[in-house]
């Protein structure tokens, strides 16, 4: 039974001709591949697209030969997303967040999604800030800092996860959400002071 092979298994029955292995491995693992992506990027229509592609890529290396993750192969998958992801930020798309009855969460949710790692921040936000605003600042944090807030508060990932996704430390995946979560806090300041003002 397939199901109970391990992941190297099934990646070497499908390189030796039986498909149904590599079914197993995507419906396997699918769902927390896709999660990740339609957290990140809200909206369901271009995560579709991007998982196609992350799975078109998989597909091809293994086929040439080039899979060389032994033991490894959902975070190896999961690396390919990111990159994927990023990518679709970084060619100039914007995060385009729609509100709806289906997501569950209003925007105090939201925002104590993004800061239950310094409890003491919370209580010291600004409030009223819309969810529009809050993920428009996300989008204003440099690259480093903005791809951890995604992947640990988006894609619902551990920070061994997205230390081993990012080929950096524990350490460093954390310094860079305490920055994320300081400009943050900052931007939001900016902000209320201008209201006053205005």
């Amino acid at each position: 039974m397939q199901s109970h092979q391990t992941d190297e298994q099934l990646i070497s029955g499908y390189l030796n001709g039986n498909d149904i292995c590599f079914e197993q491995l995507l419906k396997r693992h699918k769902n927390k591949i896709f999660s990740y992506i339609v957290l990140t990027v809200k909206q369901r229509d271009v995560a579709e697209d991007i998982f196609q592609d992350v799975f078109l890529k998989v597909i091809n290396t293994m086929n040439k030969g080039n899979y060389k993750e032994e033991g490894k192969f959902l975070p190896w998958v999961m690396r390919i997303a990111h990159n994927m992801v990023m990518d679709y930020f970084r060619n100039g798309k914007r995060m385009q967040f729609v509100d709806n009855a289906e997501d569950g969460e209003d925007d105090v949710d939201v925002f104590r999604m993004l800061v239950n790692d310094d409890k003491n921040a919370e209580e010291k936000i600004v409030d009223g800030e819309t969810v529009t605003e809050i993920r428009a600042m996300i989008d204003r944090l440099d690259d480093e800092q903005k791809e951890v807030v995604l992947m640990r508060h988006y894609g619902k990932m551990s920070f061994k996860e997205i230390a081993e996704m990012t080929n950096i430390n524990i350490n460093t995946a954390l310094g860079r959400m305490r920055y994320a979560i300081l400009n943050l806090r900052s931007m939001m300041k900016d902000v209320k002071e201008k209201r006053i003002a205005a």
